[in-house]
């Protein structure tokens, strides 16, 4: 079967790139094929345990592609699109925590993380991770999902003798509604 595949595309000359474009249109097209039996594997009982067994992924994870979560409180479809830019907005949070920006993280909190979190406790807290696992060495990638009216990004964080995660929950007005520091790499 992958010879068959790959006969459809390689190409005997040196275009490239249209065999490269050829490979991007199978792809996409075995990407719809997937969508398509999942949905009418949800259709027929089966559940998310399942189809994520068949995936190689976990039932969350298997939810998360191909589910289509359905707002309680209006009985619409939810919005599942993570906020455009989130993860360079993430990413430039943990910036300013590890440089002491603590006045420019503030200044991005929802106006009830405002009245709960000060400069000075915002200070304090990192203290306390410094004080607990010395100095912040440096950040991975952020992971970014929606959930809800939110979208919930998942930054690993190391330190010289520990490892954290920051997970930032950001509204779509791009506030954040949500900053806590995780012991150890969560997803």
């Amino acid at each position: 079967m992958d010879a068959f595949l790959a006969s459809r595309v390689l190409a005997k000359d040196d275009d490239w790139a249209d065999s490269i474009a050829r490979a991007v249109g199978m792809q996409t097209a075995a990407d719809d094929v997937v969508r398509a039996v999942v949905q009418q594997a949800r259709q027929n009982g089966a559940t998310w345990q399942v189809i994520g067994d068949a995936l190689g992924v976990s039932r969350q994870a298997a939810f998360q592609r191909y589910g289509k979560p359905i707002d309680p409180r209006t009985g619409e479809p939810m919005n599942t699109t993570p906020l455009p830019g989130v993860a360079e907005l993430a990413a430039s949070v943990v910036a300013d925590l590890a440089a002491g920006h603590w006045a420019r993280v503030t200044e991005r909190l929802d106006p009830t993380m405002r009245d709960g979190l000060s400069e000075d406790a915002l200070a304090a807290a990192w203290a306390q991770l410094v004080g607990l696992s010395g100095a912040f060495e440096g950040r991975g990638e952020p992971e970014v999902a929606r959930a809800g009216d939110l979208t919930i990004t998942n930054t690993p964080l190391a330190f010289e003798a520990g490892d954290y995660t920051a997970r930032i929950s950001f509204r779509d007005d791009r506030t954040i509604a949500g900053l806590h520091i995780l012991e150890g790499q969560k997803s």
